[in-house]
């Protein structure tokens, strides 16, 4: 019931049976990937439910989620919605969230704690392929929440999203306002998306700006090129109102 794929480096890991009621599939010859369960693309609550129900949520259960739910956010923050042959500067598609010149230089990453068959550490996700690749072993929420100036949801939550942004993919087609403007409407539009995602599924999140950009980057090893935008933790969260 594996994939079996071939990497260079990475990550090494334990073998583990995949979930017997999940799509996951794991491939870990040499670096550790994770075939995500295929999204659902009709949900049980509206759009404009989940719209008057969103909030903000800062206070998380310790408890799993599932890699279905993963794997929903995954595809609501930047996943293919109609593949693409001879257009490479998509790198696989259109995408749930709009891109000036369908560019999309955004890249998302994951921090596992807590999920059903899935070995905590730092994940990239790869749109295309709608699979996460391991990048650390470690779990390094507890570091990431220092880099967010403590910010204890992000250590508690049992699923953490990043999403930073290769700004040059935009810049080459408009230049210094892609850079001031576009990108970050783009990073605007994904991250709600992970909000109405995450109300659909009955999970909470919140968007977090404020952080250390260099620290965030050596924690999660960014490449240069590559500068953070969000933070946002996701998980079970307790019944009550927030602001």
């Amino acid at each position: 019931m594996f994939s079996v794929l071939f990497f260079n480096h990475g990550c090494i890991g334990k073998k583990k049976s995949p979930e017997k009621n999940s799509g996951l599939r794991k491939a870990d010859r040499e670096q550790l990937t994770y075939t995500l369960p295929s999204p659902k693309l009709k949900g049980t609550i509206t759009v404009e439910e989940a719209l008057s129900k969103r909030r903000s949520h800062r206070s998380y259960l310790k408890t799993k989620i599932s890699a279905e739910d993963l794997s929903q956010i995954l595809w609501a923050a930047y996943g293919i919605s109609k593949p693409l042959d001879g257009y490479p500067q998509t790198r696989g598609g259109l995408r749930t969230v709009p891109s000036a010149g369908a560019l999309y230089p955004l890249e998302i990453y994951v921090l596992i704690r807590n999920v059903e068959g899935i070995e905590p550490g730092v994940y990239k996700y790869f749109s295309q392929s709608h699979k996460i690749t391991c990048v650390i072993t470690k779990d390094m929420k507890e570091e990431l929440s220092l880099a967010a100036l403590n910010q204890k949801m992000i250590h508690v939550a049992p699923v953490c999203l990043l999403i930073s942004a290769v700004f040059s993919r935009t810049t080459q087609g408009y230049g210094d306002r892609g850079r001031e403007r576009y990108v970050y409407m783009e990073a605007g539009h994904s991250a709600q998306n992970i909000y109405l995602e995450a109300e659909a599924l009955h999970l909470g999140t919140c968007s977090i700006g404020a952080f250390n950009d260099d620290e965030v980057k050596k924690v999660i090893q960014l490449p240069d090129e590559e500068e953070p935008l969000y933070i946002m933790p996701v998980g079970n969260y307790y019944n009550r109102s927030e602001f």
